[in-house]
């Protein structure tokens, strides 16, 4: 019995079933189109032959293209908080940090660089949300803003909502404008890492006191000096 299902696989018989694994083809594979060709470019089918899985298995994952695109945006989302807060996440009960203030802002930069079609799906489909905390990055963004918020190491009166969507829209809309203007790799990573230097002098002298910040309000006031 064994011989003769080791002959039928290798004359191409029946392969085992991986589910799992043909999700995450379709998503592969809905990535590429949505950051290609936007929302309005995305079909089930046209997913389903750039998979290359067929028609009804890719119905029997996602019924709608509206399932396929929020399906994608937890995707972006998950990778945006590894990116910004890393595996474990940045305990938001701990002492704030220089580093792990970089750490964010650098983070959320380079995973915007890299992913700038995507990251400006996910932030059209978190505004438009009824229920933005669903969100897992979004959720534990703005819970770390406002226990942030609450500690003698912010500005006071802090509006945690507003804040964070200005952060996130210049983050996710700057790398359009680096596309227009930068010709070269080096360019588009020099662009990249002025927005970050500003994003966090923004926070160093907007909502952090920069005296709890010695070393980065030395070195922004060093830069100031040189320029």
């Amino acid at each position: 019995m064994a011989e003769r299902s080791t002959s039928a696989a290798r004359r191409g018989g029946p392969r085992r079933r991986d589910p799992e694994g043909t999700r995450e083809s379709i998503l592969d594979a809905a990535r590429h189109v949505l950051a290609q060709d936007g929302k309005e470019g995305l079909s089930v089918a046209q997913v389903a032959n750039l998979a290359k899985v067929n028609r009804g298995t890719a119905y029997q994952h996602f019924q709608t293209r509206e399932q396929l695109i929020a399906a994608t945006t937890d995707w972006v989302s998950d990778k945006m908080y590894r990116a910004a807060f890393g595996d474990e996440g940045i305990t938001s009960t701990g002492p704030v940090s220089s580093d792990n203030v970089e750490k964010v802002m650098s983070g959320l930069c380079s995973f915007a660089m890299e992913n700038s079609e995507l990251g400006r799906i996910w932030l059209y489909e978190l505004l438009a949300s009824k229920r933005p905390t669903k969100d897992k990055f979004w959720r534990y963004y703005k819970e770390i803003m406002a226990r942030f918020a609450e500690t003698d190491f912010a500005q006071q009166d802090i509006d945690v909502e507003v804040h964070s969507v200005l952060v996130l829209a210049g983050t996710f809309l700057w790398p359009v404008w680096i596309r227009a203007h930068a010709r070269t790799a080096k360019e588009r990573q020099e662009m990249s890492e002025r927005f970050a230097r500003e994003m966090l002098r923004l926070a160093l002298y907007g909502n952090l006191r920069p005296e709890k910040f010695p070393e980065l309000h030395a070195r922004f006031s060093e830069h100031g000096a040189r320029a």
